[in-house]
């Protein structure tokens, strides 16, 4: 299996976590020249842009190790021309990333702010 359909494989198994946990899912993959998101999806009143990392094992480093400053800023990036160009101004929202790790699943809410 290629990288991009393990990854594919991941994110759809955080997307159905993420429903369990009570998101509703607004969009996957969203992609723009200043980046991609994972997920976007609604918590409440908080529109939640998600990263969702995988590693099969913890030999290279844990999952969530993965989002480091470029990749957060590349995520704050695209979440703003997200924003930008569906017309929300003043909604709340939030980075979390989803880190599988083998058979484990673990949900960072707030995994970081918005990075410049």
């Amino acid at each position: 299996m290629n990288k991009r359909k393990i990854g594919s494989c991941h994110e759809e198994q955080a997307a159905a976590f993420l429903k369990k946990q009570g998101l509703y899912i607004v969009e996957r993959n969203f992609r723009c020249r200043t980046g991609e998101i994972d997920i976007i999806a609604r918590d409440g009143d908080y529109l939640v842009f998600t990263e969702v990392k995988y590693r099969r094992t913890g030999e290279s480093g844990w999952a969530s190790a993965a989002v480091d400053w470029h990749k957060r800023q590349r995520i704050s990036r695209a979440a703003q021309f997200y924003l930008i160009r569906h017309g929300y101004a003043d909604i709340p929202c939030r980075f979390d990333v989803v880190a599988i790790d083998g058979n484990r699943i673990q949900w960072i809410r707030n995994a970081f702010d918005y990075t410049e």
